[in-house]
C-alpha cells in the first residue's frame, strides 16, 4: 500500500468516515533536537502537569539514570485528537508552545479524554506556564542568596513551641534559599520545665547560651555563615536575649509567624505603620518602657511591679493586636524607631540608669529588640513577662 494512499478513519463521536488527507498522513510527529532541548530546559527535566513534579531522568524504583519523558502536544498531533488541532497550523504542531514535558501516566491521563473537556488547551496551557514560571523563579537566584536557618522554640505557658524547617524554608524562598539541609536548632525539644517554674529562665537562658556558642558562634566567628535567617517562638525575654546573642553583626533576617495566612514568610501588605512615643511627665529615680504593640500593657500593671515611684515610657502603635506585623518594611521600622527612643530615655535618664522593659510584641519585635541593643552605649535592662499562672508580670533576668 502507498503511504500516501487516502484511509478510512472511524469518527466514534460524529459516527462518520472522514477521509484523511494527503498532508495529514505525510505530517511528522519528530520533533527537533533543538526544540527537545528547551522543553528540558523549561521543564528541568520534571513533569510538567500540574501537582506530578516528577524526575524523568530518574527510574523511580532503582533511582538508576534513565529518560523516561514523554513529549504532549497541547493542541492535538490530529485533527481528531482530543483537544483537535484547529487552534494552530501544521507547520506550529511541534513547536515548543504546543508541548508539554510529561510522564508516560500523565500522558496517558491527558489522552484518555477523548473529548479534550476535562484537560482542554487552556487548563494544559496554563499547567506549562507555571510550571515553567515557577522553574525559572526557582534557578533565579544567584549564589549569594544562600542563608542559614537558625530555629529557635521554648515552652510557652503550656505550650511547647515546635518550629518546623519545613515551614522555615518556605518562608525564605525565593528571596533565600538553605545553606544546608538541615537548620541550627537551639530550643530543647520536650522540655519539661514551663515558664511558671521555679528556675525556668535562669534554665532556659543558659541552654540557649550553650546552644548557641556551641552550634554557631565558631562558624560566625569562621566567617562560614554570611547569612541567618532567623525564627524564634518563644517567650519574650528569651527571644530577647536571643537577638541579644545575634547581635547586628552577621547579616540576619528575622522572620514573623503569621496568623492570617498562617504562615512564616512575610506579606507584601503595604502598610504604613506609626509607632508613637508617650513620655513619663516626671523624671524619678525608676525608669521604665512599656512596649504595647501586640497587646496594650496599662502602666498601672508596671507600677504593681515596681512601685509608683517610677517613670514609664511608652512605645505603641494606634491599634495593637497580635498580628500587626505583617511586612519586613515594617520591622525595619520598628527598628529605627526603636533605636531613637533608646538614645532619647539615656539622655534624659542617664547611662547608668537600668531600664525595666515590659514588651507585649510580635516574635520578630522581640529578637530586633536584642539585636538593635548595644551593651556598651545603651542602658543595662531588666526583662520581664506576664505569666499568667504568677498573675501578672514578673522578672525574667537581667540583659
Amino acid at each position: 500500500m502507498n503511504k500516501y494512499q487516502p484511509r478510512i478513519v472511524i469518527n466514534k463521536k460524529q459516527k462518520e468516515a472522514i477521509i484523511l488527507t494527503k498532508q495529514e498522513v505525510t505530517n511528522s510527529r519528530h520533533i527537533k533536537l533543538p526544540v527537545q532541548l528547551m522543553l528540558w530546559g523549561l521543564a528541568s527535566g520534571r513533569c510538567q502537569f500540574d501537582g506530578c513534579n516528577k524526575r524523568l531522568w530518574q527510574n523511580s524504583v532503582t533511582k538508576e539514570q534513565v529518560n523516561i519523558s514523554q513529549k504532549a502536544h497541547i493542541w492535538s498531533f490530529s485533527a481528531n485528537g482530543p483537544r483537535g488541532n484547529e487552534g494552530i497550523d501544521n507547520e506550529h504542531i511541534n513547536d515548543l508552545r504546543n508541548l508539554m514535558l510529561v510522564c508516560h501516566e500523565c500522558h496517558k491521563l491527558i489522552d484518555e479524554d477523548k473529548e479534550g473537556k476535562k484537560y482542554s488547551v487552556s487548563l494544559l496551557s496554563k499547567m506549562k506556564k507555571n510550571h515553567e514560571e515557577r522553574i525559572d523563579l526557582a534557578t533565579s537566584i544567584s549564589p549569594n542568596k544562600k542563608s542559614h536557618i537558625l530555629l529557635y522554640g521554648a515552652n510557652i505557658g503550656e505550650h511547647t513551641s515546635p518550629v518546623s524547617y519545613k515551614a522555615a524554608v518556605e518562608a525564605i524562598f525565593p528571596d533565600y534559599y538553605p545553606a544546608e539541609h538541615h537548620a541550627f536548632e537551639l530550643g530543647l525539644v520536650h522540655s519539661p520545665i514551663k515558664d511558671h517554674d521555679d528556675g525556668y529562665w535562669c534554665f532556659e537562658k543558659q541552654a540557649l547560651e550553650g546552644n548557641f556558642n556551641n552550634t554557631v558562634r565558631s562558624r560566625l566567628i569562621s566567617g562560614d555563615i554570611r547569612h541567618l535567617s532567623v525564627f524564634g517562638l518563644a517567650p519574650q525575654p528569651l527571644l530577647i536575649f536571643l537577638g541579644k546573642l545575634l547581635s547586628d553583626i552577621p547579616e540576619s533576617k528575622v522572620y514573623q509567624r503569621h496568623r492570617e495566612p498562617q504562615t512564616w514568610r512575610w506579606q507584601d501588605d503595604d502598610l504604613s505603620t506609626q509607632f508613637s512615643v508617650i513620655e513619663p511627665e516626671h523624671i524619678k529615680p525608676m525608669v521604665a518602657l512599656n512596649i504595647s504593640l501586640s497587646a496594650t500593657i496599662d502602666n498601672s500593671r508596671i507600677e504593681q511591679v515596681l512601685g509608683v515611684d517610677v517613670s514609664i515610657w511608652k512605645l505603641t502603635v494606634p491599634q495593637p493586636h497580635n498580628d500587626f506585623m505583617r511586612s519586613a518594611s515594617q520591622l525595619q521600622k520598628f527598628r529605627k524607631n526603636f533605636r531613637a527612643l533608646m538614645d532619647k530615655i539615656k539622655s534624659k535618664h542617664g547611662h547608668d540608669t537600668t531600664l525595666h522593659i515590659f514588651p507585649a510584641v510580635p516574635v520578630s519585635v522581640a529578637i530586633e529588640i536584642g539585636r538593635t541593643w548595644m551593651p556598651k552605649a545603651d542602658m543595662a535592662m531588666v526583662l520581664y513577662d506576664e505569666i499568667k499562672k504568677r498573675n501578672g508580670f514578673v522578672k525574667a533576668f537581667n540583659l
